[in-house]
């Protein structure tokens, strides 16, 4: 988004009527809000964005579980190459030439095009005066903005939660999923219910250090897990037919922890 629409102005907008993505807000006053707008500067914290216009309000999104923002300028093959999961084998577009399951379209001076497409319609668009009430509750993205740890040593102590829970709260980890909550402990040797007010600093020193490696990996290969170094619990943390029952020789237990599934492995775990 920054690449196409930064410093540009918005001279073509399509935002799909979507009484779930867009929070009951009609898709015309979406587009009136945007249109005709130059765009300032491109956020992000975890998969929330916003687009700063030189006008207010600004327009803000949440990508869900499966929302996608891609390069669809004419010309060029659409920003990823990689199949998208939700797409199936289905064709990029539909029927009419269009991104399959659009939500919203724009289109900038020049030419560039960015499309936001959801199949499962868990995404979100709405329109605010800036991040502060856009984005309340949210912490800093753990990626661009990152925790020292003497700031989340303040930030944990005394709290009494398991440290697994606390790494899916938002207003703490913006950015950080399931997944990836599971690879960071096990990479940092961290057992998923210590108390999080418990942890000692070389062991929230490992914990940032393995949060920065694997989203920085992550974001290398483009989140192509077939790319992931073969030591990385994700290759056996699934249960079912996707997982397996142990790593490296140890074996693997799942079981609920902070109200998510939870991987881990507790001779390495402590």
């Amino acid at each position: 988004m920054r690449r196409v629409l930064q410093g540009r102005r918005i001279v073509d907008a399509e935002v799909v009527p979507d009484e779930i993505v867009l929070k009951g807000v009609p898709a015309a006053a979406v587009r009136d809000a945007i249109l005709g707008a130059k765009v300032v500067d491109v956020g992000r914290r975890g998969k929330y964005w916003w687009i700063e216009l030189d006008r207010k309000p600004w327009l803000f999104g949440h990508l869900g579980m499966a929302g996608w923002i891609r390069d669809v300028t004419p010309g060029t093959t659409g920003g990823v190459q990689t199949r998208l999961r939700e797409h199936g084998k289905m064709p990029w577009d539909d029927e009419h030439g269009r991104p399959r399951f659009l939500k919203l379209m724009l289109e900038a001076e020049g030419g560039g095009r960015i499309a936001f497409t959801d199949g499962r319609r868990l995404g979100r668009l709405w329109l605010a005066d800036g991040p502060e009430t856009g984005l309340k509750g949210l912490s800093p993205d753990v990626f661009d903005d990152p925790w020292t740890v003497s700031e989340l040593r303040s930030k944990l102590a005394g709290r009494k939660a398991p440290i697994k829970a606390l790494l899916l709260d938002q207003s703490l980890f913006a950015g950080v999923g399931n997944w990836i909550a599971d690879e960071v402990l096990f990479q940092a040797r961290i057992r998923p219910s210590r108390l999080a007010g418990n942890l000692k600093k070389p062991e929230l020193e490992r914990m940032l250090d393995s949060l920065h490696k694997i989203l920085q990996h992550a974001i290398e290969v483009d989140a192509d897990s077939s790319r992931y170094p073969d030591d990385w619990l994700f290759n056996a943390r699934w249960g079912g037919a996707k997982g397996t029952g142990e790593i490296m020789g140890h074996a693997i237990r799942r079981e609920p922890i902070g109200g998510r599934t939870t991987a881990w492995v507790p001779d390495l775990q402590k």
